[in-house]
């Protein structure tokens, strides 16, 4: 039983073009170009069979799940959800960024840095933290989701929402991680995708993607940083599609993921990368020397930390192999693979240190503008991003990782602002919305 989260944000709206903040005002309005992008949303959409559909209320929303669901051949009532509000910014609706700098100097930088500890104050003067009543709001409507369709069969939910709102309902449903909301980004239109499947008496989330937006003809979202990281993983082996444990054998790419590999390579065709690293393990140095085919002069360099995890006496083996011989090491696996020590390889502890060490040491090397490819593995990717997200290694399942599929990492030269995630796992140049590449083993 799982639950398939589709959230979109609304599209341009009229405070949007004009660099005002919005909140919970209603005077801000789908544009005509805001209108154009829900079309497209709608269109990409139409082939899925959705079960419910919900909105916020404000118009601007309202107006972009009205215009996608046009597009669905099945009749559907769209649900407002009072708990999709976009955050209330009070006083601060209807201001450009400028004029809250000046009007409120002393608490302006706390919004930017940390904004679930802002503190504004309602037209009857009592303060209050606008970031935590939004994760309240959306506390509330998972619960909802949660009561209602967990037990149920496999469903299909379309969420049309606000930038703040969908945030805060991402990081609830991945625990909360702390100082999250300014490391993830959704623009205009844009999908994230999660899975929630029930595990025993709770729920574990996979984020299968975060902000893709290929359907509105904008293969990749525009830099807000002053470098970025294109993070990728490999092309698909035999071994991915049979789903066996292949590790730190070295197992090539297969035909597909060759494919795979020129598809990113095209998908990523005008982006000038300067800078190339690799796994030193030759299937995703093969997919690097791919993606960057028409630019052989660039050297890959090849980084022993990144190869990945060691399986041990796991590799080259099938799950249904491995349960009969090690069948609760397995399970602990896959339900605490922090617990985990393979027999004869590693841990996941010891994946992520050597892992986050050089990729801190590929980000201390980055200067302004440059465009660096990044192409390592399944388990090496995902503590990368558990890392930026502010997660524990744990939790590694919550995070998906195709093959061939891309993450987008800006980075900033001010100390004081983490890495953001402009995109995670995007896919669709290998197929649909959704992540359809092997779900094979590591």
């Amino acid at each position: 039983m799982t639950i398939r989260l589709v959230l979109v944000r609304h599209g341009l709206s009229s405070f949007n073009a004009k660099g005002l903040i919005q909140g919970r005002t209603d005077d801000s309005l789908l544009t005509e170009e805001g209108y154009k992008q829900a079309h497209k949303a709608g269109k990409a959409l139409s082939k899925i069979n959705f079960n419910k559909i919900y909105s916020s209320p404000l118009v601007r929303a309202a107006e972009t799940a009205k215009t996608i669901k046009k597009s669905f051949h099945e009749e559907q009532d769209i649900i407002f959800d009072n708990n999709l509000l976009e955050v209330d910014l009070s006083e601060w609706s209807g201001l450009n960024i400028d004029e809250i700098k000046n009007k409120f100097p002393e608490i302006y930088p706390i919004w930017k840095n940390d904004p679930e500890n802002l503190i504004l104050k309602k037209g009857d003067g009592k303060t209050y933290k606008p970031i935590q009543e939004l994760f309240d709001q959306a506390t509330n409507f998972i619960e909802d989701i949660l009561k209602n369709y967990l037990d149920k069969d496999d469903i299909n939910i379309l969420v049309v929402g606000h930038n703040a709102i969908l945030r805060c309902l991402i990081l609830l449903l991945i625990g909360k991680p702390t100082q999250g909301f300014r490391k993830i980004r959704l623009e205009n239109a844009s999908f994230s995708i999660l899975n929630i499947k029930k595990i025993y008496n709770s729920f574990q989330t996979q984020i299968e993607c975060l902000n893709q937006t290929s359907h509105l003809n904008k293969n990749i979202t525009s830099q807000i940083g002053d470098s970025r990281i294109f993070l990728i993983r490999h092309g698909e082996t035999n071994w991915n599609k049979e789903g066996r444990f292949q590790g730190q054998i070295d197992i090539p790419l297969n035909d597909n993921g060759k494919n795979q590999a020129r598809k990113t390579f095209e998908y990523l065709r005008n982006i000038p990368f300067n800078k190339a690293f690799s796994s030193s393990m030759y299937r995703p140095y093969e997919t690097a020397q791919i993606i960057l085919q028409n630019n052989k002069d660039l050297k890959i360099e090849k980084i022993d930390a990144l190869v990945e995890i060691s399986h041990g006496l796991w590799e080259g083996k099938l799950e249904s192999e491995i349960r009969e011989n090690w069948p609760r090491l397995l399970e602990n696996w896959h339900n605490k693979p922090e617990e985990v020590i393979m027999p004869e390889g590693e841990s996941i502890k010891d994946v992520s240190e050597r892992s986050i060490e050089a990729f801190n040491n590929i980000c201390l090397s980055q200067k302004d503008n440059d465009l660096t490819l990044l192409v390592a593995h399944d388990a090496v990717n995902k503590t990368l991003i558990c890392n930026i997200l502010g997660l524990n290694y744990s939790n590694i399942w919550m995070i998906k990782q195709g093959n061939g599929g891309i993450t987008v990492i800006d980075l900033f030269n001010d100390p004081s602002k983490p890495p953001v995630i402009s995109a995670l796992n995007i896919t669709t140049h290998l197929g649909g919305i959704f992540d359809a590449t092997a779900s094979g083993a590591l």
